[in-house]
């Protein structure tokens, strides 16, 4: 290896890097990533639902009261399974949970070995404004302090659907700008905000695009869900996006449009954003049927696999 060249290539990126933050870089264009992709396991708390002590929705799963898991235990769980990171999903913490409790868990995922790969909270952006609407950001401000504390680089967020009376187009804007004052006070604390494919005015790619190119931020980006693209061509959907993603969730499943359910070509997806150069967590978000004691080992090590590969 010549080593003048590598430390050339390093300058350049690193000068290019510099620059991009100087200028105030928004999402608008893909990130710039130099170097080669480099991607790193972690499994969503979303996985084991069902398994909570806490919860704020209802469980599908019948489960008796001492087999019920705290965050703790997740962490615990991810060590075990030697994920490198956790995704904290705020639905599953105590409702009183403040700084204090957040700090310890800090220190508890440090002591295991795990980092907080981020969180993720349930929100609409689309709301018109008022008090709901002003209910809905604070929330989101709420989290991105409680995440902070964590130490988490990243947070999942919603878009939402129009709302009654509501026109799409203005739907977008109310998301785009509900989108930038949240991360505006996400970035004051160095926490990117992930806008998921989910469902609502972010249903297909075009409509996820076009609101991440509108939006004047430099900590935004896309949380791109491998199942959340329900379209002729999901794998190309998912790749459209890719060059613009923070973080990643892997499901087991993908469906088209009209189409069953079918298992996800994980090692393709993986290939997916390795040609984006995409550097960071992809995150395993189990939805599927079969339990999740029993599938998620499988599909971490396959994940692992193909990240390997």
């Amino acid at each position: 290896m010549n080593s003048t060249l590598t430390r050339r290539a390093f300058l350049k990126g690193s000068a290019a890097s510099v620059v991009l933050t100087a200028a105030g870089a928004t999402a608008a264009e893909p990130f710039q990533r130099p170097g080669p992709a480099r991607l790193s396991l972690s499994l969503a708390a979303y996985s084991f639902r069902d398994y909570f002590k806490d919860t704020n929705h209802d469980r599908k799963t019948a489960t008796a009261a001492d087999k019920r898991i705290d965050m703790f235990q997740f962490v615990d769980y991810c060590a075990a399974q030697r994920s490198a990171g956790a995704e904290l999903t705020s639905y599953y913490f105590p409702a009183d949970a403040a700084t204090d409790y957040m700090l310890r868990l800090r220190r508890h995922c440090f002591l295991r070995g795990v980092e907080v790969s981020g969180g993720a909270v349930g929100n609409t952006f689309t709301l018109p404004a008022g008090a709901k609407r002003e209910v809905e950001l604070g929330y989101v401000k709420k989290w991105v302090d409680h995440y902070a504390a964590l130490s988490a680089p990243h947070i999942r967020v919603f878009a939402g659907s129009a709302p009654k009376g509501v026109s799409r187009s203005e739907a977008m804007k109310l998301c785009i700008a509900g989108l930038e004052e949240c991360a505006e006070y996400a970035g004051r604390r160095g926490i990117f905000l992930g806008i998921e494919n989910h469902g609502g005015i972010v249903s297909e790619a075009d409509e996820l695009l076009e609101i991440i190119r509108t939006v004047k931020s430099p900590w935004v980006g896309i949380n791109l869900d491998s199942a959340n693209f329900h379209t002729d061509d999901p794998y190309r959907d998912f790749e459209r996006c890719a060059p613009y993603a923070v973080n990643v969730q892997m499901k087991a499943e993908i469906q088209r449009r009209g189409q069953k359910k079918e298992d996800a070509d994980i090692p393709r997806l993986v290939k997916i954003l390795k040609a984006a150069n995409y550097r960071g967590y992809v995150a395993l978000e189990y939805e599927s049927d079969e339990d999740p004691w029993t599938a998620v080992p499988r599909l971490l090590k396959q994940m692992q696999e193909a990240f390997n590969g």
